[in-house]
């Protein structure tokens, strides 16, 4: 006879036991749980800087300015025994002057060359339209004139938009001045008393983290020092190659052809071309089409040296970035955030790649040691605290500006620190 089994019950929690799931699929749905969470976190945070871009973007300027300018401030405080105060107000002063001095120079140049430039243009125009009429596209003067009219018909129609546009450029330009007034303002105070204010934000953490993040952000602080003083050594040699190109030519604006390479080269491969791309335009307009070719060769030879001699050389090992992580970077920067994006996007890739290897434990820079915590606001010490950004900066200046702080890991394999 057989016993009838007890029917069974159905489970009173409306909730899966995750064993009666595949593992992979628990896996998946964990994964993508916590992607899309850190995707939610980061579009919110990037909503929320392009809403107060006008005071982010200066703090940035600034954060950049600082660590420039940190090693002469470091100077004048040590060697030249000047209070903090005055030579982070000194150290300002320099850059400004230097800024100054140099568009000065550029408006000067453009004011004087312009009548110069004019009969030249004029030429340039003349031989580019004779050029569409007898060269590969055998334009007829008909249609010549038919593009003409039809480009003047669009420059009266959209009247008003040039002249809406012309009022938003003012506009623009008083932003742009309280933005300069800003990052100059935020710079000195970052020199004056970062130490205090980088105290008092660790001292905001968990007291978990506080280390951590301490001994993370130390290598990040030196990574961006050494990119950021390795693109203007690079930025000048652009600038300068290209601008001695410029004068062997012929060219005219050769100050503010000099000026504009070397902003541009901040912005990694998009930069130079578009440089590049102006100084061809102007060889092509002035010279004509053989000299603009000889201009293109130039700045070929100068782009080649840059990337394969100066960038592997001066970078160095420890903050390297491959190409096709800085390319995407700078495509991701530019989307959403535009120019801004463009320019920002290395240098931020180079602190967070830095950072993100001391605390997985691939330290990129084992010199600087973990060293203590700065003191507290109320353990209030000497400017020259133990282990901070001055110590950090004057451990690895040599090597991060030649990149044989790489080298001598690989060669030495370990790296012993002697104060």
């Amino acid at each position: 006879m057989s016993v009838p089994h007890p029917p069974r019950q159905r489970p009173t929690s409306t909730w899966i036991d995750p064993r009666h799931l595949p593992y992979p699929l628990v896996v998946a749905g964990a994964w993508s749980g916590r992607l899309v969470l850190v995707l939610a976190a980061a579009a919110l945070l990037l909503y929320g800087l392009a809403k107060i871009s006008f005071i982010v973007v200066p703090l940035a300027i600034a954060l950049l300015f600082a660590v420039l300018l940190h090693p002469l401030h470091r100077f004048l405080r040590t060697k030249a025994h000047l209070p903090d105060g005055l030579s982070a107000g000194l150290s300002l002063i320099l850059l400004i002057a230097l800024v100054t001095g140099s568009v000065s120079l550029a408006g000067t140049q453009i004011a004087t060359g312009v009548e110069d430039m004019r009969s030249s243009v004029s030429q340039g125009i003349d031989s580019f339209i004779a050029w569409l009429s007898t060269g590969p596209l055998h334009l007829t003067t008909t249609q010549l004139q038919d593009y003409v009219d039809r480009a003047r018909e669009a420059l009266q129609k959209n009247s008003s938009n040039l002249t809406s546009g012309a009022l938003a450029a003012s506009s623009s330009a008083v932003d742009f001045l309280a933005g300069t007034l800003i990052a100059l303002f935020t710079t000195f105070f970052f020199l004056y008393q970062g130490e205090k204010i980088y105290r008092f934000v660790l001292h905001l953490l968990p007291e978990a983290a506080q280390d951590p993040t301490f001994q993370a952000l130390r290598r990040g602080w030196v990574s961006l020092g050494a990119y950021a003083r390795t693109q203007v050594i690079v930025a000048g040699v652009d600038a300068l190659g290209i601008s001695l190109g410029a004068l062997v030519l012929g060219l005219p604006f050769v100050v503010p052809l000099f000026l504009l390479v070397f902003i541009a080269s901040f912005v990694p491969i998009v930069g130079a071309f578009v440089s590049g791309a102006v100084a061809v335009l102007i060889a092509f307009v002035v010279k004509g089409p053989v000299v603009a070719l000889v201009m293109l060769g130039v700045v070929l030879v100068v782009q080649q040296l840059e990337s394969h001699v100066l960038q592997p050389f001066l970078m160095g090992k420890a903050v390297a970035l491959h190409p096709l992580a800085v390319v995407l970077a700078v495509a991701v920067g530019s989307y959403l955030l535009g120019i801004v994006g463009a320019l920002f996007a290395v240098p931020v890739l180079a602190v967070v790649n830095s950072a993100t290897r001391y605390l997985v434990g691939d330290d990129p820079f084992p010199e600087l040691g973990d060293g203590p915590l700065p003191p507290t606001a109320g353990q209030d010490v000497d400017h020259e605290l133990p282990a901070t950004v001055d110590d950090a900066d004057a451990r690895t200046d040599a090597h991060t500006s030649t990149g044989t702080a790489a080298t001598d890991r690989e060669v030495g394999g370990s790296h012993t620190v002697t104060d």
